[in-house]
């Protein structure tokens, strides 16, 4: 039997006019130049598992890098909100236990209520999770508040199989890299790491350089429009 490697990707539908009308609607937003008075953020969350070592890890010497066993015990979950503005170089990321819709809309008024109070609004977008909805607020607060803070808010979601197109994910990749690429086995632990992460990210002041605009899309991404030629 031949042996073929799989890779999984996240695989757009072809030829799909909603996926379409939301990529182009996220990258005219990226292609926006700032604007303090209504600043564009990304937002998503990333569950991490925890990890306790089993055997306790050699550490590295002159002739050896660390050495950790492939054992470990599984120490629970936690899941990790991640908010930025691209354009300004600033992002939290937040750890929780869940990431119900409770917990979002926790996150979100505290955004609103904090940094961007004095905004009048606030662009957001995030993918289309059941969480990620008007709804959650209501949900967790009483309409008056629910209604004030959705009033500072102006959703934009990616497609379905998009994810990749929101620039928070750009974040996600550096926290991977540069915080959760070992075992953490506990919630506090994994709490302290993501602060320390975010507050030297923070510092630096690191921004997104993204380049994939609407006309890059309409070239290499040109099998996923609808052929208009058809249409009757």
């Amino acid at each position: 039997m031949t042996n073929r490697k799989i890779e999984y990707w996240v695989i757009p539908p072809k030829t799909d006019g909603e996926f379409v009308a939301q990529m182009e609607d996220v990258l005219d937003i990226h292609a926006r130049p700032y604007n303090a008075e209504c600043p564009v953020i990304c937002m998503d969350e990333q569950p991490v598992q925890l990890h306790k070592e089993i055997t306790p890890p050699i550490e590295a010497t002159a002739k050896h890098p660390k050495r950790v066993d492939y054992e470990y015990e599984r120490a629970g979950t936690a899941s990790i909100f991640m908010f930025t503005e691209p354009l300004v170089g600033w992002r939290q990321a937040t750890v929780r236990p869940r990431r119900t819709k409770i917990d979002w809309a926790t996150e979100v008024a505290a955004l609103m209520e904090g940094r961007y109070a004095d905004c009048p609004k606030v662009v957001l977008t995030c993918d289309n999770l059941n969480t990620h909805t008007p709804a959650a607020l209501y949900k967790t607060f009483a309409p008056d508040e629910a209604l004030r803070i959705l009033n500072h808010i102006q959703f934009h979601y990616t497609p379905k199989h998009g994810s990749w197109l929101n620039m928070v994910e750009c974040e996600f990749s550096v926290l991977s890299r540069q915080c959760l690429n070992r075992r953490i086995p506990d919630f506090d632990l994994l709490a302290q790491e993501v602060t320390a992460w975010e507050e030297k990210r923070n510092s630096e002041g690191a921004t997104v350089n993204w380049l994939f605009k609407v006309e890059d899309a309409r070239t290499k991404l040109a099998n996923l429009y609808p052929d208009r030629k058809s249409v009757v």
